[in-house]
């Protein structure tokens, strides 16, 4: 008999003994006096064996049907399905083959044929939530990914990935070969485009967001993220730990899990195609996982038409321009071709322009200047005299006697080529 069993059998042996009324013993048990005189009337006709379940020992009535066990237990051990877990598999189940289970259901399921090994909770050090900000747009985390996105089928590349505060919704999502300013730069410009300008990124602090070799400078460098955000009003804050931008991170791992899944699905193979599907799983990953904003009210604020997204995202330097009209950048001399005397230019400073393919601009006073790249020729190989102090000596032939110094047997010198033979 189990414990609610034997606290029955207590509480209606004291109403026997005219202890308590049956009135008191319902109400001790959590049942109604009818159904309390319906156990009392079977213990006084079978005893203990009235009150024990008459259930126990046979199948239940909602179990799962043998062939739909078979059909469940084929599904979760196909190939195509590894991985995935209880909950998103029990998802697929229902869209696949129409059947519907719950998610412990299946995990249980999933145990019994090792595709899914049960987890232990581990002690973990709590990290108090930080509330939501109320308003769409108001904070947006972003951050960078890398992962073996397409499994074997592809290499690894960095999923960018925008993500409101206020909704947890993905804002903005692009593969990208690696996490630089450029990357960022391409998103940020498609993004501003499609919602407007946020009022605030939350970040963490990568070297593009944040210049990590400050030294002993009393001033903080700006990046070139830094300076294109602040020319456009949007605040950068670099978050001190992972868990401060915990929204992010959560939609890296879920991404990570089902993302992959569904371009397996899909026989996705290429990052171009990844790109081309993004659109449709954000949608539905945000009727799914996205919540009500706590006000109405949408941050993100019209973009200036008026300003140039693709000059403000490349990467600005400055250089003086020499007295006959070159400047120097990434190695490369380049010539000023202009009509005006040298002297309106010479020792001048210009803003270098270098876009993400490599295209180098030249600017003064906001004009654009017509640059002309010198090619640099090859040095001649000098010719070096054999009694030259930059001479090489040729290493000796194999069977010169030099070899065989301090080569000997019983005291007597051998040759090498003796040896050799």
């Amino acid at each position: 008999m189990t414990n609610k069993e034997l606290t029955r059998k207590t509480e209606i042996e004291r109403v026997l003994d005219h202890r308590i009324t049956q009135r008191e013993a319902a109400k001790k048990l959590g049942v109604t006096e009818r159904q309390f005189r319906r156990i009392l009337q079977r213990y006084r006709q079978e005893g203990d064996a009235g009150l024990v379940s008459k259930k126990r020992g046979r199948p239940g009535n909602r179990r799962t049907d043998t062939e739909t066990q078979g059909t469940v237990y084929d599904f979760i051990t196909d190939t195509r399905m590894k991985g995935f877990g209880p909950t998103l598999m029990a998802e697929k189940l229902e869209q696949k083959e129409g059947i519907k289970l719950s998610k412990e259901t299946i995990r249980r399921m999933m145990v019994e044929v090792e595709v899914w090994k049960p987890k232990t909770r581990k002690p973990v050090d709590p990290h108090l939530s930080r509330p939501r900000r109320k308003c769409r747009g108001e904070l947006v985390q972003i951050d960078g990914s890398q992962h073996a996105w397409l499994e074997e089928r592809g290499s690894k590349a960095t999923l960018l990935v925008f993500v409101d505060d206020a909704t947890s919704e993905i804002l903005a999502a692009e593969f990208v070969p690696e996490e630089c300013f450029f990357s960022y730069g391409e998103l940020c410009k498609r993004y501003f485009r499609e919602h407007g300008l946020p009022k605030s990124f939350y970040s963490d602090k990568f070297s593009v967001f944040r210049d990590n070799h400050r030294g002993n400078l009393s001033y903080e460098p700006v990046t070139q993220f830094q300076r294109a955000l602040g020319v456009l009003g949007v605040d950068l804050i670099c978050a001190n730990s992972p868990q401060a931008k915990g929204r992010v991170e959560r939609a890296n791992l879920t991404l990570q899990d089902r993302l992959v899944k569904e371009m397996r699905l899909l026989g996705i193979t290429s990052y171009e195609a990844a790109n081309h599907y993004l659109p449709e799983f954000i949608a539905d990953y945000n009727r799914r996982f996205a919540v009500m904003p706590g006000s109405d009210i949408d941050f993100h604020h019209p973009l200036d038409e008026t300003l140039d997204l693709d000059f403000l995202f490349s990467i600005h330097d400055f250089r003086k321009i020499s007295q006959t009209l070159q400047i120097q950048y990434a190695n490369k001399i380049y010539q000023i071709i202009t009509p005006h005397p040298a002297y309106y230019y010479a020792k001048q400073e210009v803003l270098i322009t270098c876009n993400p393919s490599g295209s180098i601009s030249a600017w003064f006073h906001g004009n654009l200047l017509i640059l002309q790249e010198i090619e640099k020729r090859p040095k001649q190989a000098a010719v070096v005299s054999s009694k030259s102090e930059d001479a090489k000596p040729l290493p000796p032939a194999y069977d010169h006697p030099w070899r065989t110094y301090g080569k000997k047997i019983n005291g007597k010198p051998i040759l090498t080529t003796l040896l050799i033979e």
